[in-house]
């Protein structure tokens, strides 16, 4: 018997769809009137625009440069409204509110908290903050019927020379909210390697670390972050690309560094949107994730910067459907690859996976089978 599962989720399907994201700034993810109303009480006055829709377009459009450093520029004001307690804790609530309302059950939100040390907060209490706000946010979730978990992810910057120091601090709060490490920043003159020591101790504690890695920078920059600095994760990873040839009759030949991600399952933070921003993919229809999808890496979904991006993990999927005709089953895949990709427990990844992500998925997938009670219901009564 043919299936009559209809091939294209619709947006509505989408929104409501369990999903999970990997790659999130927190400081790349706050609401307008937010960032507004802080700028306000804290006496910033260098926003270029006051009124939340035009300062969310006044984003999107500073990040549509197709450059990650004029692309990275526009954090300068988030950050600048995120140096207090307070701050911190609303900003880390309204993103957990806002991810569960767009379908997002579980999340791992990154920051550095050495970029929230100017009003004179300590690291220990940046990150207590930010986990504060979390859990509240958590909380408001399941009040308005949403389910989400929020872990955090310390950021070290790659260009500063804190990076032991942050992870160090991982490692302190890895039971207490921070599900890991991780250093972001311009790629180009950066080089992972230059945090070996940081990365070095976390793989002695037996802790977890991603690495921004292939996204402005090629593949030496995923082969440092893979093979001298020991990532368990790949953010961005969009230039193993460069690494697989496609010839002209379709048939395709993996380079070695490729071969040995796609073996080992190592995840691939993918970010569709900020990969067009920053210019390391063409279009939507061009990006990597079509081909590494029908290769089977274990290519993941992500949002990167909210805010910059204009977008949400449902949006990401409503464009990648119309790219490549992905169906409930694709998100599916991507979803569980993102969870079995997670930084927690691997019991808690599984219950996640088999408790709430299959389950949901299967509930929408069944779907057509009530609308087709309902047309046939409908058309009985108008012929009676």
């Amino acid at each position: 018997m043919t299936s009559q599962i209809p091939s294209t989720p619709t947006a509505d399907q989408i929104r409501r769809a369990p999903k999970v994201l990997l790659h999130d700034h927190l400081d790349g993810g706050l609401r307008p009137g937010t960032i507004i109303e802080l700028a306000r009480a804290q006496g910033y006055a260098n926003l270029p625009e006051t009124e939340p829709d035009k300062l969310g377009i006044w984003f999107r459009e500073a990040a549509d440069s197709g450059s990650l450093e004029r692309y990275l520029e526009t954090f300068a004001h988030t950050c600048a409204v995120m140096q207090t307690r307070e701050a911190l804790v609303r900003v880390a609530a309204e993103c957990a509110v806002d991810l569960a309302e767009d379908g997002v059950v579980y999340a791992e939100v990154r920051y550095a908290p050495e970029q929230h040390l100017e009003g004179g907060l300590t690291l220990e209490e940046v990150v207590e903050a930010v986990n504060e706000g979390f859990r509240e946010g958590e909380r408001r979730a399941r009040a308005a019927g949403h389910r989400i978990r929020v872990g955090a992810l310390l950021t070290a910057m790659r260009h500063a020379a804190r990076a032991l120091e942050i992870a160090e601090l991982a490692n302190r709060y890895r039971d207490s909210g921070v599900v890991g490490f991780d250093i972001a920043g311009a790629e180009a003159g950066f080089p992972p390697t230059r945090h070996l020591d940081a990365f070095e101790y976390l793989k002695r504690e037996n802790n977890h670390f991603t690495i921004h890695a292939g996204e402005a920078f090629g593949l030496p920059s995923i082969w440092q972050a893979l093979q001298w600095c020991g990532a368990d994760r790949l953010g961005h990873g969009v230039r193993i690309i460069d690494d697989i040839e496609v010839a002209d009759d379709g048939s395709v030949s993996l380079g070695r560094l490729a071969a040995y991600v796609r073996d080992k399952r190592i995840p691939l933070e993918m970010c569709p949107t900020s990969n067009l921003q920053t210019g390391a993919a063409a279009s939507y229809q061009e990006h990597p994730i079509g081909l590494l999808r029908k290769l089977h890496f274990r290519a993941t979904v992500n949002t990167d910067n909210r805010l910059m991006s204009g977008t949400s993990m449902s949006r990401e999927f409503e464009l990648l459907v119309e790219a490549f005709g992905y169906t409930l089953e694709d998100m599916q895949w991507f979803t569980v690859n993102a969870m079995k990709s997670a930084f927690i427990p691997f019991d808690e990844r599984l219950a996640m996976i088999n408790d709430v992500i299959k389950p949901g998925y299967a509930e929408l997938k069944s779907e057509w089978l009530f609308q087709q009670t309902a047309t046939t219901s409908d058309s009985s009564r108008t012929a009676g």
